[in-house]
């Protein structure tokens, strides 16, 4: 295969088209299958006792008939749940790659309003679940003891929830609301494009494939790329910045009737991720950013930005290549390398990289159209579908290593009810990071010695990019959403107020590794992680640091680590942050086992200054 002929994922095993019949009969049994849960849902009477505000009935006693209602009505919400998620995926994996087709677009505008009526029937069964104590339902009912972890969030939740009726509103507003909106950001964006002055020449390209020239070796391509994307972005501010006020604008009112006292403790239970850990990590970041932007001026010195002997580092070369290789790789080379490293750790995590290739799970070509960036969706059994935009770099090959994480994480998961694996953001994270950190850890060990001193400053730049957006720009993503729904609160945001408090959020986050006056004040229009209802960003950091941490373990007794890594992942959806951590030794409420983590990222910090010194 080659860089000009790149996968486009299959899923025409599951239907043939969207005008196939066994797609439409689906379409329209998921509609039917909805109802009857609903009807089972009313024929257990599975709702909240009646409460007026915040007050609830005190516990009752779990009968058998209790048991038996909790048997049918969790079985068939996993059931029915997990047959609309194919069907969304199936659908999605259209307009995920051509925001263009109009069939695809109708097909997921007619699922929202079926799906739309499936989540208040998690709303009553979190409230029904709250009447009862847990340990006794699930003493009478073998569905309930086995999802005892799901259903005490659900208990914890029902007491930020709104009442049925506005819950279920709510849920059906949503789709003309913030699910629109958010649609909006996706449509507009992913058909952009951009005219780019090369050097053999303008061209215009859509502008995913602008963005990924940001890897490009050379300096003037990824200084046009820059140069164009601050052109293209304002064309489209004014919608955007409007779905960014509705999503977030709707967001806080949610909250405030949810009784949540901040949007971010509303993402910390999302997560399940208490204070107490997330302070602890947030405390040990802020003390790592002096060690990056050391990192950054490194780079900058490399890449000939010297100021009186130091430098900082402009926004287009953030996340260069170093100079003293040709950064480029081709598709071939780079599942070879991501399987070699997985390959070591385990035959099942290296075989999942064939089947991934062999199977059409990767849909890897940039095109107009395409969303951009990179993610992994569960689809059929234990398959998972990647999207990627390839970019012929070694930071694309990481982006593999990531998001097969991901596939691989879903394999365990495959076993899983729909309930079981309702993974929160944070500790979704943690196979593709530690996969990256395998990838990372495998080549810098082939590359030990000093004839490999090129080849290992190399490797090293890609990883500290990585480490560098996801501990710094997540900081800069975490204060500017921080920011936005406070000041929501008041009055809409123009687009221009959204740059400005961008580009200080880049200030806060990257002080003095970076040139500010090259600062990207659009990073708020083109990241859909924005365009939710609660802080999508700051778990990606969690990822990161417990993935690192997971990695010591993993070399300190590796056989060990073998045996129980699978089980940790497929517990994901059912134990808290905390207590997966505690599976393995793990203390991530104190701050020493995130500045330990960090401790790795600051040696290979370490590293890169020696070697990019060396080469400047």
């Amino acid at each position: 295969m080659t860089d000009i002929d790149l996968p486009r994922w299959s899923v025409s095993d599951v239907h043939e088209s969207l005008d196939a019949r066994s797609f439409l009969d689906a379409q329209e049994q998921a509609g039917a299958e909805v109802d009857r849960l609903i009807a089972l849902f009313d024929e257990h009477a599975i709702r909240g006792a009646s409460r007026h505000g915040d007050d609830r009935t005190e516990q009752r006693s779990a009968t058998s008939a209790d048991g038996a209602a909790a048997d049918a009505v969790i079985a068939g919400f996993n059931r029915v749940s997990a047959e609309l998620d194919l069907l969304g995926a199936y659908v999605y994996s259209s307009v995920s790659t051509d925001s263009r087709n109009a069939a695809a677009q109708a097909a997921m505008s007619e699922l929202e309003p079926v799906e739309s009526k499936l989540s208040p029937l998690l709303s009553r069964l979190a409230d029904w679940v709250a009447s009862f104590d847990l340990d006794e339902l699930a003493a009478v009912s073998s569905e309930a003891a086995e999802h005892l972890g799901p259903l005490q969030r659900l208990h914890e939740r029902a007491t930020h929830q709104m009442s049925e009726s506005e819950e279920h509103l709510f849920a059906e507003l949503s789709n003309t609301g913030s699910g629109a909106w958010g649609r909006l950001q996706r449509e507009i964006t992913s058909q952009l494009s951009a005219d780019v002055d090369l050097p053999d020449g303008s061209q215009r390209l859509p502008i995913n494939a602008v963005r990924g020239m940001a890897t490009d070796p050379d300096a003037a391509v990824r200084r046009g790329a820059y140069d164009a994307e601050l052109v293209a972005w304002p064309t489209i501010e004014v919608p955007v910045a409007a779905a960014m006020n509705a999503i977030k604008g709707e967001a806080n009112v949610v909250n405030r009737r949810r009784n949540w006292t901040s949007p971010l403790d509303a993402s910390l239970f999302a997560n399940s991720v208490s204070r107490a850990t997330f302070d602890a990590m947030q405390s040990a970041v802020s003390a790592s950013l002096p060690d990056f932007r050391r990192w950054m001026q490194a780079k900058a010195r490399l890449h000939g930005h010297d100021v009186d002997g130091g430098g900082v580092l402009p926004w287009w070369d953030l996340v260069a290549p170093a100079p003293v290789s040709s950064g480029g790789v081709t598709w071939d080379e780079g599942p070879a390398v991501v399987r070699g490293a997985f390959g070591a750790f385990s035959a099942n995590l290296g075989g999942l990289v064939d089947r991934a290739v062999n199977e059409q799970w990767i849909d890897a070509e940039p095109r107009d159209g395409k969303t951009g960036g990179a993610f992994c969706m569960s689809f059929k059994d234990d398959r998972s579908l990647v999207l990627l935009n390839w970019s012929g770099s070694a930071e694309s090959t990481q982006t593999t290593a990531h998001e097969l994480g991901h596939a691989y994480h879903n394999t365990t998961l495959a076993q899983r009810t729909a309930l079981q694996k309702r993974l929160p953001m944070a500790l979704a994270e943690t196979a593709s990071i530690f996969c990256e950190t395998l990838v990372v850890e495998a080549g810098l060990e082939r590359l030990s010695g000093p004839e490999h001193d090129t080849e290992r400053l190399a490797l090293l730049d890609v990883d500290l990019q990585g480490s560098n957006q996801v501990v710094v720009d997540i900081r800069s993503r975490f204060t500017f959403e921080t920011e936005v729904f406070a000041r929501r609160q008041r009055r809409t945001l123009s687009a221009s107020e959204l740059c400005e408090m961008m580009t200080e959020a880049q200030a806060d986050a990257y002080g003095t590794g970076l040139d500010q006056s090259t600062a990207h004040p659009y990073m708020w229009l083109l990241k859909p992680h924005y365009y939710g209802s609660h802080f999508y960003n700051w778990p990606y950091t969690y990822g990161l640091l417990f993935g690192l941490g997971l990695f010591a373990r993993y070399r300190e007794d590796p056989e060990h680590f073998r045996s129980g890594y699978d089980t940790l992942l497929s517990r994901a959806g059912m134990d808290s942050a905390e207590q997966l951590g505690a599976a393995f030794d793990l203390d991530v409420t104190d701050e020493a086992f995130w500045t330990a983590s960090l401790d790795v990222i600051r040696d290979r910090i370490d590293q890169y200054e020696t070697l990019a010194d060396r080469f400047r």
